[in-house]
């Protein structure tokens, strides 16, 4: 039987990458999630974020985090 790491983490990424994910409901539109991550937010016409489902690029990490941390609403998360 292969391993979890073998696999490859859950959806099927490759492990170690993170993925950028927005919970729609807790958003209010804010955008500073745009502001700190244009590379890997952009906004749609109400001013809400749209991510990427791809993993976050390694380079682009350190802004990822920042994004969800900085999250007013709490609804950025990395997995």
């Amino acid at each position: 039987m292969m391993s979890r790491a073998a696999r490859g983490a859950p959806g099927g990424r490759p492990p170690g990458l993170a993925l950028l994910t927005v919970d729609p409901i807790a958003c209010d539109g804010r955008g500073l999630c745009a502001e700190i991550a244009p590379e890997l937010v952009t906004l749609d016409d109400w001013g809400y974020p749209i991510v990427p489902a791809q993993p976050v690029p390694p380079r682009w990490l350190t802004h990822a985090r920042e994004a969800v941390r900085l999250c007013p609403k709490l609804a950025l998360k990395l997995e």
